[in-house]
């Protein structure tokens, strides 16, 4: 299999699929990114052995070295069964994207978006295969949040969506099948009205942004508050989404751009978000 884009999530699927005994190519569109996308690997080589029962025996560390890089998309999909695309949540990104890949991916390669909130129809006549064309959704932090949302459109060949389904299992996740098309799936359905919510507060002046995860922890039992979870995911994303929302959700971006984005914080992969790392919170 191959994925396209090796941010945190990216990475992330291409390590896992590695890690259960996938032959992975991970894309990206240089040789800068391909650079960065090995020292990920490597870190997250060394998170599975502190925290995955038996990735301590040379495992992970095999997974690592093993994932083939490539710049170049067709050289990377030639080979490929299933791509994945991780690509930034843009859809004319994502479009462009399709339209090249669908241009030189073997016919029978399946195609599936890891998009948190876009639905597959919007891509699916870009991919020139709209029967092999699904959404494939991973939560971060995949070696423990485990689940994997699949969602086809009204085109999607129904083998193929029990294939992906088959190799979601495969690789260690939990399939969650979804019977319709949904922007947001299940998690960010939920996941994304209760950051917008917090990021209104922070932006709004009402309280900051520690104190809101406080609250939340305390009077929840919750183990992370929304801003810990924005600096898991990486705040790019959340600003992507928000960017393309209504007049308050464009607050919040520009709130999150002047801040923290424009200052490097991205979140807990660059070192600082709300918080920085690896300091607990």
């Amino acid at each position: 299999m191959t994925v396209l884009g090796t941010g945190v999530l990216g990475a992330q699927i291409a390590f896992q699929s590695a890690y259960s005994g996938f032959a992975v190519t991970a894309y990206d569109i240089s040789d800068d990114a391909l650079a960065n996308a090995q020292k990920r690997f490597g870190e997250l080589a060394e998170t599975y052995q502190r925290e995955v029962p038996g990735a301590g025996d040379g495992k992970a560390e095999a997974a690592a070295t093993g994932i083939r890089l490539s710049s170049d998309l067709a050289d990377a999909v030639r080979d490929a069964d299933l791509v994945v695309e991780a690509v930034p949540e843009v859809l004319d990104i994502k479009r462009d994207t399709y339209t090249k890949l669908g241009e030189v991916a073997p016919a029978d390669t399946i195609f599936a978006t890891n998009s948190s909130t876009l639905l597959p129809s919007d891509m699916k006549d870009f991919t020139g295969r709209p029967d092999k064309f699904l959404a494939l959704h991973f939560a971060n932090q995949v070696w423990k949040f485990n689940t994997a949302e699949i969602m086809g459109t009204d085109d999607t060949d129904p083998a193929v969506f029990d294939q992906v389904v088959d190799f979601a299992a495969a690789i260690g996740m939990v399939p969650v099948p979804i019977h319709k098309e949904k922007a947001g799936y299940v998690l960010n359905s939920l996941l994304v009205p209760f950051l917008n919510a917090a990021g209104e507060l922070a932006a709004g002046g009402y309280a900051d942004p520690e104190d809101v995860d406080r609250v939340w922890r305390i009077a929840t039992g919750a183990p992370m508050g929304p801003f810990q979870i924005y600096d898991v995911i990486g705040l790019t994303t959340p600003y992507n989404i928000l960017s393309h929302g209504d007049e308050k959700d464009r607050t919040i971006a520009a709130w999150l751009k002047e801040n923290y984005i424009d200052a490097g914080k991205l979140g807990a992969a660059t070192g600082e978000g709300f918080y920085r790392y690896p300091n607990d919170k």
